[in-house]
């Protein structure tokens, strides 16, 4: 599928018009067509082919015209004509936090800032602070914003690295027998950016399970391909490695393989203490191999419990693990509905019928319908009045599915002072409230996201500290009087599982359950098939040492309301 590449133009084309100060209509036509084509499921060339393009929200004959000539061509003609004359390198800068298309032109006039070395100089040299609407403590945001920036450019995003490792080894189990295959390294602890991606294998013939691997169709280039080891780039450049272990070493291999360099290090230091010797081989007393055929058994010879790959990090869990304390983990099982979605009735690209049995077929008991509120007009905010609407079709939609709930929800914007898109008397009509910020984010976040959860009526706060992985570190917030408030109050925070958001992070989730806080996991879905995305909350969830008791959503539906409307 093209989508992703086509909506990367069309965005590349908005970032270097608004850079050129044209028509802000134009500008947005262009964001609107990127993001309306990321988020869909189907192949855009089936639906080019089928003549059901331009039926999609935000694509109209123009835009499905460059769609066109790119499928055809390789290419598309608008692009290259609006890049003339703009270095590939300086609108790249745009993706830095704080950078935008208006402070990257004046920078640019201004100071002839081209490249990346460009922007460091006139930061270093006080003639960014300088400039008309600038100052130090912008350029300090830049600053920090170009760290992430740089940082955010080396690894890869766990939303972008788990779905191509669960492809890659579907298409190498169709391809060869293998008799187990599994990720590793931090992809397996759930890390939210991985580096290169490991994988590990048993097989009666390594030789031919590594050429099956490095003939899979996503290959682009070969970078080693051995016996037992094989190195390959697939899209997006990303490295991944396949390693083919004797099934007497592979719990041995995959522990080494999956646990932090710092988690790896004290289990070794207990082991020497114990005479005893841990590698990706197995464990050894002197020359004689005592483990190794499975994690448990690696972990036993040390006195330990197999302790979940998402705790391996060295943060307390091996003193926890042999005082008998670590907590029974939430799982994937455990997750009865997904509270914060979006349909068509705002910006989302489903029907909520579709949103719904999808959501059923994966087990749940039920689906918070969540879209946005008037604020939120770039998002297709629903009005009081709409909302009423959309409860009619919700109605409707709920006879026919029997033993499963549609939650009437909603994701309310918080204003600039605190209040809220909705009135009381429609948030008291709701199953599930989930108020968020969407804008103002230097504008006392903190105080605002207090009032909201000072509202009896709200049960959520919804990304809470607003960072996106990609782009930017959040709000200014105080998230320790956030954590104390939530707990006060009964108001749970959401891990919200969109790949580019996991907010709360796993070390803030950590901090809430400490701080006596409910979690609510929810995907923030815009598509039906953007509901896989839960996997990687649950993930964040178990990095933060969450149990199941500690997540909202593990209850059913009957509870769910009397849990979460304890405030009302």
């Amino acid at each position: 599928m093209k989508n992703k590449d086509i909506a990367d133009l069309f965005s590349r084309i908005a970032d270097i018009l608004d850079f050129k100060g044209e028509n802000a209509f134009r500008v947005n036509a262009y964001r609107r067509a990127a993001l309306v084509l990321g988020d869909l499921s189907e192949d855009v060339a089936a639906l080019l082919e089928d003549g059901r393009l331009t039926q999609i929200p935000g694509i109209g004959e123009g835009i499905a015209r460059k769609v066109e000539e790119y499928l055809k061509t390789g290419r598309m003609s608008k692009y290259e004509e609006v890049r003339k004359g703009v270095p590939e390198e300086l609108i790249s800068l745009l993706g830095v936090q704080g950078m935008g298309p208006k402070t990257l032109a004046l920078a640019h006039r201004e100071l002839g800032v081209k490249t990346l070395n460009d922007l460091r100089m006139v930061m270093d040299s006080g003639e960014l602070a300088a400039l008309p609407g600038m100052g130090e403590k912008k350029v300090a945001n830049l600053r920090k914003g170009l760290e992430h920036f740089l940082a955010s450019k080396e690894r890869i995003s766990l939303g972008v690295a788990y779905p191509l490792v669960q492809e890659i080894i579907s298409a190498l189990e169709k391809k060869v027998k293998v008799q187990t295959v599994c990720p590793a390294g931090s992809l397996r602890r759930m890390r939210e950016t991985v580096g290169d991606i490991d994988i590990l294998a048993t097989g009666k013939d390594g030789t031919k399970i590594i050429a099956a691997f490095t003939s899979l169709p996503m290959v682009k280039q070969v970078l080693a391909a051995g016996e037992t080891k094989g190195s390959v780039l697939v899209e997006g450049d990303v490295q991944v490695d396949l390693r083919v272990v004797p099934p007497s070493s592979y719990g041995a291999a995959l522990q080494y393989f999956t646990g932090s360099k710092a988690h790896n290090v004290k289990l070794r230091e207990m082991a020497r203490s114990k005479g005893l010797k841990v590698n990706e081989y197995g464990v050894f007393r002197g020359e004689k191999k005592i483990a190794g055929k499975s994690e448990a058994e690696v972990y036993k010879t040390l006195d330990l419990p197999l302790i979940p790959p998402e705790l391996r990090e060295d943060r307390g869990e091996i003193e926890k693990a042999l005082q008998g304390e670590l907590p029974s983990l939430v799982d994937y099982q455990d997750i009865r509905g997904d509270l914060h979605v979006h349909t068509e009735w705002s910006d989302g690209h489903s029907t909520i019928e579709e949103m719904a049995r999808a959501a059923r077929e994966r087990g749940y008991e039920y689906l918070g319908i969540a879209e946005h509120t008037p604020t939120a007009a770039y998002a297709g905010g629903v009005s009081e009045a709409e909302l009423v609407k959309e409860w009619k079709e919700i109605a409707e939609v709920q006879k026919a599915m029997k033993g499963f709930r549609i939650l009437r929800s909603a994701e309310v914007d918080i204003k600039a002072d605190g209040s809220l898109d909705y009135s009381d008397a429609i948030l008291k009509e709701l199953d599930f409230v989930v108020a968020s910020i969407h804008s103002g984010f230097k504008q006392k976040v903190t105080e605002r996201i207090l009032r909201a959860m000072a509202n009896p009526y709200v049960d959520a706060i919804g990304h809470p500290t607003g960072r996106l992985i990609s782009r930017r570190e959040g709000y200014e917030i105080d998230l320790e009087v956030v954590l104390k408030a939530a707990a006060e109050t009964g108001t749970a925070l959401e891990i919200n599982a969109y790949y580019d958001r996991l907010d709360l992070s796993d070390l803030h989730a950590k901090r809430a359950k400490e701080a006596g806080a409910q979690i609510t996991i929810n995907t923030d879905a815009h598509h039906a098939d953007q509901l896989w995305m839960m996997e990687l909350g649950i993930g964040t969830a178990r990095r933060g040492w969450l149990s199941k008791g500690d997540v909202l959503n593990c209850l059913p539906p009957e509870k769910l309301r009397k849990k979460s409307r304890k405030k009302g």
